[in-house]
């Protein structure tokens, strides 16, 4: 039959109860004829538990120690997933990031995989084991335990999927596919059967929280079949693969939003080379990533540059920006946080004039007023005030009769 690699989200795996149920579902493949190779997350809320239980000590924690600390999360429920194959006939074999040869940069807590050395998980599946492997984890060139950001689990099994070439990925998780919309805002949202790698991407990394950016990175360059699939139920799920094997493509195929944003706008900035890069290189010196950015037109030899980052690296990169401001010479800046990101995202936008100003005639209709925009082949984002989220994402979601697609 096949050789799979399916990943279990925290949810999943949130009880023993729950690592009962995803167990027979393991072993029931297995009985199949499947070769399987499991990822698991740490279990529900742990990763968090153990972050709170290390703040207590104080600020300033060295940042390996937190990975030492985080990685054993993912290490129990492997663990305990193992043992539970193992007492019901199954034989499984457990192991850590580091001895299924995941190897990684020396950024702790974001990580990035440079390599599998897959020798150990081939040799446990022709022994005949269910292959367990703690996800979110690598090894640095140095030898120390590395973390690979939120969500890095799904990074994991991609990479896996990848190293070993299995025949598909399974996410497991606790919707059963990739939605046109958040169904908590639009209940009448559809589930997608099919969504390109590029659509994945931008989605994911526009806010849709079913697939982590970097694992839709992975799929679309190593052209690994994922699907997206619920671990409560056996109904089908959203399968993301390259656009020649999809059935059409769709001029929009979804609506993402993400609020968590911050905004900058630094003014009179002097227009000449080399200041935007001193400004985003310190930037990212910081590990700040920087999302859209607009310059104004310029006027007396100065010009503004707005750019948008994560809402949570805000307090770290207010001291960055105001130290670029006096180098540079900018007569000032603002921040804000009250806002958030909507976004339409379609393979078929490439084709299709006018999907930018049906985008936002919907917005304008609902009074909502648009701070920045920015635009890909197949992504229209605009920036907006937090509070008309909800609203803009059902005004989009109905303007492109995303309701009706499947």
């Amino acid at each position: 039959m096949a050789l799979l690699v399916a990943k279990f989200g925290g949810s999943s795996v949130a009880s023993l109860d729950k690592i009962i149920r995803i167990a027979r579902r393991v072993k029931h493949m297995k009985e199949l004829g499947h070769q399987m190779v499991i990822v698991v997350s740490a279990m529900g809320d742990t990763t968090d538990e153990l972050i709170e239980l290390a703040a207590k000590i104080g600020e300033g924690l060295s940042p390996r120690e937190m990975d030492m600390l985080l990685a054993t999360g993912e290490q129990q429920s492997a663990a305990l997933t193992a043992l539970t194959l193992q007492s019901m006939g199954c034989q499984a074999i457990s192991l850590t990031g580091w001895q299924a040869g995941i190897k990684s940069d020396a950024s702790h807590s974001k990580a990035r995989i440079s390599g599998i050395s897959n020798e150990r998980i081939k040799k446990e599946l022709d022994e005949g084991n269910v292959v367990v492997i703690a996800g979110f984890q690598g090894l640095s060139p140095d030898g120390d335990i590395t973390t690979l950001g939120r969500g890095g689990s799904d990074t994991t099994a991609v990479a896996l999927a990848a190293s070993i070439k299995a025949e598909r990925c399974l996410i497991f998780t606790d919707v059963d596919g990739v939605y046109t919309a958040d169904p908590r805002i639009v209940p009448e949202a559809a589930k997608l059967n099919q969504i390109s790698y590029e659509e994945m991407l931008e989605l994911a990394s526009l806010g849709a929280v079913v697939l982590q950016p970097r694992a839709a990175e992975f799929a679309m360059l190593y052209n690994v079949d994922v699907e997206v699939l619920s671990s409560f139920n056996d109904n089908p799920g959203t399968i993301v693969t390259e656009v020649a094997k999809m059935e059409k493509q769709k001029i929009v195929s979804g609506v993402a939003h993400d609020r968590q944003v911050a905004r900058f706008a630094l003014f009179d900035v002097p227009d000449k080379p080399g200041v935007a890069k001193n400004l985003f290189k310190a930037l990212a010196n910081e590990k700040i990533n920087v999302d859209m950015v607009i310059q104004s037109a310029m006027r007396d030899e100065r010009n503004d540059i707005a750019f948008t980052i994560d809402r949570n690296d805000l307090a770290k990169a207010i001291p960055v920006v105001e130290e670029v401001i006096r180098q540079i010479g900018a007569s000032g800046m603002s921040y804000s946080s009250n806002i958030a990101k909507v976004s339409i995202v379609g393979a078929g936008m490439q084709s299709n004039p006018g999907v930018a100003a049906s985008m936002f005639e919907a917005l304008a209709d609902e009074k909502i007023n648009i701070h920045m925009i920015s635009t890909s082949e197949i992504r229209v984002s605009c920036i907006i005030d937090e509070e008309q989220v909800d609203a803009a994402v059902k005004a989009l979601h109905k303007m492109f009769e995303l309701d009706k697609i499947s």
